[in-house]
Protein backbone atom coordinates (compact mmCIF):
# COMPACT_ATOMS: atom_id res chain seq x y z
CA UNK A 1 0.00 0.00 0.00
CA UNK A 2 2.90 2.40 0.88
CA UNK A 3 4.92 1.87 -2.25
CA UNK A 4 1.10 2.87 -4.07
CA UNK A 5 0.82 6.28 -2.03
CA UNK A 6 4.56 7.22 -3.41
CA UNK A 7 3.95 6.21 -7.15
CA UNK A 8 0.75 8.15 -6.88
CA UNK A 9 1.91 10.78 -5.99
CA UNK A 10 4.51 10.85 -9.31
CA UNK A 11 1.43 9.99 -11.47
CA UNK A 12 0.09 13.24 -9.17
CA UNK A 13 3.34 15.16 -10.42
CA UNK A 14 3.42 14.32 -14.03
CA UNK A 15 0.52 15.63 -14.58
CA UNK A 16 0.03 12.85 -17.68
CA UNK A 17 -3.22 11.30 -18.14
CA UNK A 18 -3.44 7.79 -16.10
CA UNK A 19 -5.92 5.87 -17.56
CA UNK A 20 -7.14 2.79 -15.50
CA UNK A 21 -8.22 0.16 -17.74
CA UNK A 22 -9.01 -3.84 -17.53
CA UNK A 23 -9.62 -4.80 -14.19
CA UNK A 24 -7.95 -2.51 -11.15
CA UNK A 25 -8.41 -4.00 -7.95
CA UNK A 26 -6.60 -3.50 -4.21
CA UNK A 27 -3.95 -0.89 -3.60
CA UNK A 28 -4.48 0.47 -7.44
CA UNK A 29 -8.00 1.63 -6.56
CA UNK A 30 -6.59 4.71 -4.68
CA UNK A 31 -5.30 5.89 -8.53
CA UNK A 32 -9.24 6.34 -9.35
CA UNK A 33 -9.47 10.01 -7.69
CA UNK A 34 -5.79 11.64 -9.20
CA UNK A 35 -7.28 14.57 -10.80
CA UNK A 36 -5.65 13.33 -14.33
CA UNK A 37 -7.08 9.65 -13.95
CA UNK A 38 -10.37 8.25 -15.76
CA UNK A 39 -11.31 5.08 -16.06
CA UNK A 40 -12.10 2.78 -19.31
CA UNK A 41 -15.21 2.39 -20.28
CA UNK A 42 -14.91 -1.20 -19.98
CA UNK A 43 -12.98 -0.88 -16.47
CA UNK A 44 -13.95 -3.21 -13.39
CA UNK A 45 -12.91 -2.01 -10.21
CA UNK A 46 -12.61 -4.35 -7.07
CA UNK A 47 -12.45 -3.54 -3.50
CA UNK A 48 -11.70 -5.46 -0.23
CA UNK A 49 -9.62 -5.36 2.75
CA UNK A 50 -6.22 -4.80 2.69
CA UNK A 51 -4.76 -8.07 4.37
CA UNK A 52 -0.99 -8.98 5.26
CA UNK A 53 -0.02 -11.10 2.27
CA UNK A 54 -1.11 -14.65 2.25
CA UNK A 55 -3.31 -13.97 5.15
CA UNK A 56 -6.35 -13.14 6.57
CA UNK A 57 -5.18 -10.63 8.81
CA UNK A 58 -6.23 -6.91 7.97
CA UNK A 59 -3.70 -4.41 9.59
CA UNK A 60 -4.90 -1.49 11.35
CA UNK A 61 -5.15 2.08 9.89
CA UNK A 62 -4.47 1.16 6.20
CA UNK A 63 -8.01 0.92 5.81
CA UNK A 64 -8.17 4.20 6.77
CA UNK A 65 -5.22 5.66 4.49
CA UNK A 66 -6.98 3.67 1.65
CA UNK A 67 -10.39 5.79 2.69
CA UNK A 68 -8.67 9.07 3.00
CA UNK A 69 -7.86 8.70 -0.78
CA UNK A 70 -11.75 7.56 -2.02
CA UNK A 71 -14.70 10.31 -2.39
CA UNK A 72 -18.82 10.53 -2.25
CA UNK A 73 -20.52 6.93 -2.39
CA UNK A 74 -17.12 5.10 -2.82
CA UNK A 75 -16.11 6.42 -0.17
CA UNK A 76 -19.02 5.48 1.90
CA UNK A 77 -19.31 1.91 0.58
CA UNK A 78 -15.63 1.92 2.12
CA UNK A 79 -16.39 3.09 5.12
CA UNK A 80 -19.64 0.70 5.52
CA UNK A 81 -18.15 -2.50 4.87
CA UNK A 82 -15.87 -3.20 1.84
CA UNK A 83 -12.73 -1.79 4.11
CA UNK A 84 -14.01 -5.38 5.97
CA UNK A 85 -14.98 -7.54 3.59
CA UNK A 86 -12.31 -10.43 2.40
CA UNK A 87 -14.33 -10.80 -0.28
CA UNK A 88 -13.49 -8.69 -3.44
CA UNK A 89 -16.66 -6.09 -4.34
CA UNK A 90 -16.16 -5.80 -8.06
CA UNK A 91 -17.91 -2.94 -9.49
CA UNK A 92 -17.78 -1.64 -13.58
CA UNK A 93 -16.37 2.01 -14.36
CA UNK A 94 -20.06 2.94 -15.32
CA UNK A 95 -20.90 2.47 -11.51
CA UNK A 96 -18.14 3.64 -10.27
CA UNK A 97 -18.82 6.98 -11.62
CA UNK A 98 -22.59 6.75 -10.18
CA UNK A 99 -21.11 6.55 -7.13
CA UNK A 100 -18.55 9.26 -7.71
CA UNK A 101 -19.77 11.62 -10.14
CA UNK A 102 -16.40 13.45 -10.26
CA UNK A 103 -14.62 10.37 -12.02
CA UNK A 104 -14.32 10.66 -15.49
CA UNK A 105 -14.48 8.09 -18.00
CA UNK A 106 -11.82 8.17 -21.10
CA UNK A 107 -12.85 9.50 -23.98
CA UNK A 108 -9.74 8.39 -25.58
CA UNK A 109 -10.52 4.79 -25.05
CA UNK A 110 -13.71 3.47 -26.98
CA UNK A 111 -15.39 0.51 -25.12
CA UNK A 112 -15.21 -2.78 -26.97
CA UNK A 113 -18.18 -4.92 -27.87
CA UNK A 114 -19.28 -7.70 -25.80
Amino acid sequence: MLEMVKRREELARSGKTVRIRGYCRSACTILTTLPNACLGPNARIGFHAPRIPNTTIIPPYVDQIMGSYYRAGIRDRWFGGWNRSLNMNVITAREYVRLDPQTQICKSIKPSRR
